[in-house]
């Protein structure tokens, strides 16, 4: 074998032909003679960009999260900062994923519920209704009028509810130690009155396919009419508190802004939106569940930053309580749950000759002396209803945005598929947008602003 081509492995010169003579013209790098001998001076190739690279080196990257306290839970930004400046944001998701989605499809319709009401823990009813009314859709049923407004006067308390850990979070990142105690007061309020109308504070599984699990306790119209007196009372506080208060006020103005097409671009929805200028409410837009009976209005502004956005929000409490008032007005008594007896979820029964009709009492009574009505419970409960081949999405207007139910039917009693259009995992995208350029502590006020819930964003 010819080895004349091959470098001299002991010293790694080119000992070819052509290597052989250093006279040719062979560039080298520039040198100057001193005392000590030649020195090389070496540019071009990836020097460059090396030199390129020094030019920032006060460039730093830093971790916010996933364990901090402004970044609501586990929300891992990457920040790369020059001084203060926020060069390049980046989000990292995924710490607190849970597989409810795909845990839906091991469970039976009805079960189903009790998955989804934990993705946005802060309005578990908006995540119940989208996929109740999907599972309504395919089912080709509509929940009775009263199951319907008794819906809208819990997902408008609910609405309240998250609007005031919104302000409550977001004055405590910010600095407003106030604003986290009052909110959490209020939010306390909110909390109580669910558990008294459903039985729990969060986690409800009270909004079921076909309408609701069961109708409200006999006091219900005094505790909700006595909570809208309270915040009545109580809402002017935080305009005192914070609408006219100066420092409140710079830090937000200004901040975090986002522009109608940016929000178009990005799918952004929710107060984000109507921030910028745009009316997109789902309630007034695509009507569901007997929204388009009552009067309302749909607060927007053009500022499109994160004071604007706290002033929606507020006004967004408002609105909520005027809705309330409209459903303890139209109230009558009627059914909560569809007459269909393969679908309603605990069996629905036909009157006794004791006269008790569908009360807890006389379920328990048919239970136990009849057979068939035991068997048909618990096939019920057990196997669960069978929904009709097809897919259907059903959007609803949560506190954050735009909430859809995407939901596939084999025929079977299990769902083939669950997806849920999260507006937390969405909005989260518009991070970058608003913070790029401007300093770190806007970082604060922009994720604030998003008001995302981690639970929804990684379901």
């Amino acid at each position: 074998m010819s080895t004349e081509n091959i470098a001299d492995v002991s010293t790694g010169t080119d000992t070819t032909a052509k290597g052989s003579d250093s006279t040719g013209d062979v560039d080298y790098a520039e040198a100057r003679e001193t005392t000590e001998g030649p020195v090389y001076t070496v540019s071009g190739g990836d020097w460059d960009d090396l030199i390129e690279d020094a030019k920032h080196d006060e460039r730093m990257v830093i971790n916010m999260g996933p364990q901090h306290p402004s970044t609501h839970g586990v929300l891992r930004l990457v920040l790369e900062m020059e001084g203060e400046t926020v060069t390049q944001l980046r989000s990292v998701i995924g710490y607190l994923h849970t597989g409810i989605e795909k845990n839906c499809e091991y469970r039976t319709w009805t079960q189903g519920v009790t998955f989804v009401t934990r993705m946005d823990y802060l309005a578990p009813l908006s995540t119940e209704m989208a996929y109740c009314l999907g599972v309504e859709k395919l089912l080709g049923i509509q929940a009775p009028r009263r199951a319907e407004l008794l819906r809208v006067m819990l997902l408008e308390i609910n609405r309240i509810g998250s609007h005031l850990v919104y302000i409550a979070t977001g004055g405590m990142e910010l600095g407003a130690t106030t604003a986290m105690t009052l909110g959490f007061r209020e939010r306390e309020v909110v909390l109580h009155l669910l558990e008294h109308l459903t039985g729990l504070r969060m986690n409800h599984a009270f909004i079921r396919p076909g309408g609701l699990a069961q109708d409200m306790p006999e006091d219900y119209h005094e505790k909700v009419t006595e909570f809208v007196e309270t915040m009545d009372k109580r809402l002017p506080l935080y305009d005192k508190l914070f609408t006219g208060q100066p420092i409140w006020r710079n830090r937000l103005k200004g901040v975090g802004y986002l522009p109608v097409d940016a929000c178009l671009a990005l799918g952004v929805t929710g107060p984000v939106l109507r921030s910028a200028g745009l009316p997109w409410d789902l309630r007034k837009t695509e009507p569901y569940s007997r929204y388009d009976e009552f009067e309302f209005d749909i607060p927007t502004s053009t500022d499109a930053d994160c004071w604007a956005r706290y002033l929606i929000r507020v006004e967004e409490m408002h609105q909520s309580l005027r809705i309330i008032k409209q459903v303890l007005q139209k109230l009558e008594p009627g059914p909560v749950m569809v007459e269909d007896k393969k679908v309603a979820w605990p069996a629905q029964l036909s009157l006794g000759s004791d006269g008790l009709g569908n009360s807890l009492e006389h379920v328990r009574k048919i239970m136990g002396q009849s057979m068939e009505s035991l068997i048909h419970h618990f096939k019920l409960v057990t196997e669960g209803f069978k929904v009709p081949p097809g897919q259907v999405y059903s959007p609803v207007e949560s506190p954050r945005g735009e909430l859809g139910a995407h939901l596939v039917s084999d025929g079977g009693t299990r769902p083939l598929r669950v997806h849920i259009r999260e507006p937390s995992f969405v909005n989260l995208q518009s991070m970058p947008a608003m913070a790029e350029g401007g300093l770190v502590a806007d970082v604060i006020a922009a994720i604030a602003s998003i008001d995302p819930v981690m639970g929804g964003v990684d379901r």
